[in-house]
């Protein structure tokens, strides 16, 4: 999830935990252990991008990296705040649960988390939840809110911990449910469109839960669409891309090339643009694609010139989005 719900969430688990017995230091200490897996952004500060994207929610959004930093959190806090009455145990199985949920829930969106990591380079993902969904991050950042503005002992401060955290906890619920319905869907159409695959992905197009991003083919290229939870058409008008491989020489095969292509989970496409050869990571989608089907990939590295993908994993997200784009969106939601 996107940094300001860890740190909403993270401040509504510190209330919940000790907020009577320190105050809104609680929320504090609530909302730096929820960030701290993601103090791996610093990594960009010395890593070529391939490595820094895989970097990035590897290591510190690992089992071992949770069992190393709990401890060291719940110590800190513990002796920071003498006198207390709050156990070492405690500290340790707050901090704990609190950098598990981080870790946890970053496995429902698309980009993928290294639980195992170092021993296992396998990515865990999902694909349940878009990585910035309003309608998850609003009950925790309202309750974040409220906790903020109100006194210390006022009655009403368990209330918006509860909204926050059970509030989202449902939602993500549904958003797993939705995943289940959309899946069953695609796998007839599929079947029913005829369409050959050796692996196939949903996952949920920007900022909503209703409409889905479907890929799926095998190593000679994949067939991309949209899939409402509302559509009433058991068809999906699909547009293919070929994998060309072909295009990747013996000596273009660099370590760069086999970062990408294991960052991808296989899902990527090489395509030539002008003076350049691309490379597309399928998973984040396109631009639009709702809207213009044969749309650019979210996600393109520019082979040729590595130092212009300072922003690959997001690169053109909203480019060109206005008023229109978001009518058309709520349109091709509310189905076929």
């Amino acid at each position: 999830m996107d940094s300001i719900t860890h740190i909403a969430l993270g401040a509504c688990m510190g209330e919940a935990f000790a907020g009577k017995t320190l105050g809104k230091k609680a929320m504090i200490w609530g909302a730096v252990a929820q960030s701290i897996p993601d103090i791996d952004f610093i990594s960009s500060l010395w890593m070529d991008t391939p490595s820094a994207l895989l970097a990035h929610r590897g290591f510190t959004h690992s089992f071992l990296f949770l069992i190393i930093i709990t401890p060291l959190f719940g110590l800190l806090a513990e002796k920071w705040h003498r006198p207390h009455n709050i156990s070492i145990k405690k500290w340790i199985l707050f901090f704990g649960t609190v950098i598990f949920i981080h870790i946890f829930i970053d496995a429902f969106n698309n980009y993928g988390v290294g639980w195992f990591e170092p021993f296992s380079h396998q990515r865990v993902s999902f694909n349940a939840i878009y990585v910035a969904d309003p309608f998850f991050s609003i009950w925790p950042g309202l309750a974040c809110i409220m906790l903020i503005r109100l006194r210390r002992w006022h009655p009403q401060r368990i209330k918006w911990v509860y909204i926050g955290l059970f509030c989202s906890g449902l939602y993500l619920l549904y958003c797993l449910f939705n995943k289940s319905r959309v899946d069953s869907d695609v796998k007839y159409i599929l079947n029913r469109q005829h369409i050959s695959y050796s692996r196939y992905f949903t996952t949920p197009a920007p900022l909503q839960n209703w409409l889905w991003f479907v890929v799926a083919g095998n190593d000679s290229g994949y067939y991309v669409g949209f899939r409402s939870l509302f559509d009433t058409k058991k068809e999906i008008p699909f547009q293919f891309f070929a994998r060309n491989d072909s295009l990747l020489t013996a000596a273009k095969r660099t370590e760069g090339i086999q970062q990408l292509t294991r960052f991808s989970q296989g899902f990527y496409t090489l395509e030539k643009c002008q003076d350049t050869l691309v490379f597309n990571d399928l998973r984040f989608g396109q631009n639009m694609g709702w809207q213009h089907p044969g749309a650019r990939f979210v996600f393109h590295y520019y082979l040729s010139y590595p130092k212009e993908n300072a922003l690959v994993v997001q690169r053109g997200r909203f480019e060109g989005w206005n008023v229109q784009t978001l009518r058309f969106l709520l349109k091709r939601i509310k189905g076929n």
